[in-house]
């Protein structure tokens, strides 16, 4: 099926992220079956704490793509996006954004507060899925907290 290669795609960019030296997000965007770019987490190799997967491709998206195929396109994202990574994805108006572990779930393994969850900041604008592949986005950030 091509959302778990999608899905895939994106928990191998976020192995790629971590084998890097930083923390495992990755993220790939989707337009007509094909994937049109992709990102992993750089926060800290770039020390640029703007630097999530989902808020580089929200931008470069913007900047690249005309409104009517960021319409149609798919964000596939190894971890549920954050608030920050979330509104930029608003802005940008994606049609889904599909994640493969929640982020009530990292929250629970980081031992943090769980934030506003996707869904709720891309109410009326992009649909949020998942969990989908989360056994394998799940013990990648099991290796790594």
């Amino acid at each position: 099926m091509n959302e778990e290669r999608f899905m895939r795609q994106a928990i191998e960019l976020a192995r790629e992220a971590v084998e890097r030296g930083d923390n495992p997000f990755g993220s790939v965007l989707v337009y007509d079956g094909e994937i049109l770019m992709e990102d992993s987490n750089r926060v800290l190799s770039e020390s640029d704490i703007r630097h999530h997967p989902e808020l580089n491709l929200a931008h470069l998206a913007v900047r690249d793509l005309e409104p009517e195929v960021r319409a149609e396109t798919t964000m596939y994202t190894s971890t549920e996006p954050c608030p920050m990574c979330a509104g930029g994805m608003r802005y940008a108006g994606f049609e889904r954004v599909v994640y493969a572990t929640s982020g009530p779930e990292i929250a629970e393994l980081t031992a943090t507060e769980p934030g506003v969850r996707a869904s709720e900041i891309l109410e009326g604008t992009t649909e949020v899925e998942g969990p989908l592949c989360r056994e394998e986005a799940l013990s990648l950030h099991e290796d790594v907290w």
